[in-house]
């Protein structure tokens, strides 16, 4: 009977490898086979990816450097790995030649399988695999991108030219972090690899799954809930293939790692286009709901939540209570973020009179302008300094009545300057409460502020309602935690992961 360490010592073959060969690389450029190879040979010469590397095809003696060979049959050297880039009717006979090769794991890039009714096939290609103690991603599938290892299968270009001869980039990497994102669907793995980029966003890996004709979202589940690099995982799903499998899975990862889910197919429509797209069924969107909530499973509705609560249950640990403070030099959007808050769920109760008074205590000592409101929200006004937002992050971190704290810090304000973010980073670090930013603009100091908070592991938004919405899914999780009896086991591995 297979072990849990048996699954993830399978699995770890996708991500490191000792050696990989590509069946169907090419020297052709706009060959998705070429493609895959480059990515892996840049990443060798890098010094990223270490292990060996084997172009496959019958046609060519070498590619980009590297000794070409016939067939896996031909390679002088153990196979670890393949990735198989070649028309579907020839999948089976390549599976026929990694098993008499020894190959641990399979990414079947081709597609022509189940996704248009071919079951005959695929069902073939599982035999073999299984057969032969191969583990197989896909087929249909974009595969795997480790940010860490230097492992990208993925058939797309980071760069293309265009007709003019320009060279610009069109499927940037993002850079090493520590969140995974796994998904069901190509299409989409490939726009969120692009707008995690551009975010600048890290990830630890990246999975496509395709048509799951073995390896599915549990297996992966349980995986990534060991894997040191993965602090929150988040899981672009169309349908569930084995329900039971999943929330099993689920309810166990979820008591050490938190799981951001993105299901789509909501409405009758949507899950017609999704059995039509990966061959999934979808199923009614209430039971996920329920299934979801039940196992600690944190929910988005869009992409854009997606990424933003993904980062929040990354960076920051989550809540012990909903009772959330906001702090501001804005008074709108303040107002904005405690209403977004309160529809998600979040308590923003009046600060107590003993909270209120050591604000007012800063006043008479001429530390707050005197026309600042701190009820909650508490607005600093437009006079606020740097100063101001570490002192009164201070104390209301202090109150024993505020599980959180929601900063909506505009850097507009004339005596704001770059080290308000620093104070407030150094503030927030001393407390094992969760802190939030937020700072409205598309400026190059807007885009500064957000990316120095999260240099600090402060997650920072572009809008107060994000930041109500990150800050409700660190509510939720540490509720979830909190019915589990694990919270307080949670925050030690929090932290335990951030010193490493």
């Amino acid at each position: 009977m297979q072990t849990t360490l048996d699954l993830i010592q399978q699995l770890d073959v996708f991500f490191n490898p000792k050696s990989v060969a590509v069946v169907g690389a090419s020297k052709k450029i706009n060959k998705a086979g070429h493609v895959v190879f480059k990515n892996l040979v840049e990443n060798h010469h890098r010094g990223l990816y270490k292990g060996e590397l084997y172009p496959i095809n019958p046609h060519e003696e070498s590619i980009l450097g590297f000794k070409c060979y016939p067939s896996l049959r031909r390679v002088v050297g153990d196979v670890e790995l393949i990735v198989i880039v070649v028309p579907a009717k020839a999948v089976p006979a390549v599976m026929e030649d990694a098993a008499a090769k020894g190959v641990k794991a399979a990414i079947i890039i081709s597609a022509g399988f189940s996704e248009i009714g071919n079951h005959q096939l695929e069902e073939q290609l599982v035999k073999i695999a299984q057969d032969a103690g191969i583990r197989v991603l896909g087929p249909n599938c974009l595969g795997v991108f480790d940010s860490y290892t230097g492992i990208d299968t993925l058939f797309l270009p980071e760069t293309k030219i265009l007709t003019t001869g320009e060279e610009i980039v069109a499927t940037p990497r993002p850079m090493p972090g520590h969140m995974a994102v796994v998904s069901q669907s190509g299409a989409f793995g490939a726009a969120a690899l692009d707008y995690l980029a551009g975010s600048q966003l890290g990830v630890s890996k990246f999975v496509s799954f395709g048509n799951r004709c073995d390896v599915d979202e549990a297996d992966m589940l349980l995986y990534l809930g060991q894997d040191e690099k993965t602090h929150s995982i988040l899981l672009y799903i169309e349908g569930v293939g084995d329900g039971r499998k999943f929330l099993e899975v689920a309810k166990q990862v979820t008591r050490h790692k938190p799981i951001v889910v993105l299901k789509s197919g909501k409405t009758q429509a949507g899950a017609r286009a999704a059995l039509s797209h990966t061959g999934t069924l979808a199923g009614r969107d209430e039971v996920y709901e329920a299934a979801f909530a039940q196992v600690g499973i944190i929910r988005a509705r869009d992409m854009e939540e997606f990424f933003d609560l993904g980062k929040a249950l990354a960076l920051q640990p989550p809540a012990r209570g909903g009772r959330i403070a906001v702090l501001t030099d804005a008074g709108g959007p303040g107002i904005m973020a405690v209403d977004e808050g309160v529809a998600r769920g979040l308590k923003i109760p009046e600060l107590s009179e003993e909270t209120q008074g050591k604000f007012m205590k800063l006043v008479e000592e001429g530390k707050m302008p005197p026309f600042a409101a701190f009820k909650n929200p508490v607005d600093l006004t437009g006079s606020a300094t740097s100063e101001m937002f570490e002192e009164g992050l201070q104390i209301l971190l202090e109150d024993p009545e505020v599980d959180g704290v929601i900063v909506v810090g505009l850097h507009h304000v004339p005596a704001i300057m770059e080290d308000f973010v620093d104070r407030i980073a150094k503030v927030a670090q001393d407390y094992q409460k969760p802190v939030v930013a937020c700072d409205i603009g598309k400026t190059e100091m807007a885009l500064f502020v957000r990316l120095r908070f999260e240099k600090f592991s402060i997650p920072s938004y572009e809008s107060p309602e994000d930041a109500s919405r990150a800050m409700s899914a660190l509510v939720r999780y540490g509720k979830y935690l909190q019915k589990c009896g694990c919270f307080d086991e949670y925050i030690e591995l929090f932290y335990e992961r951030k010193r490493k």
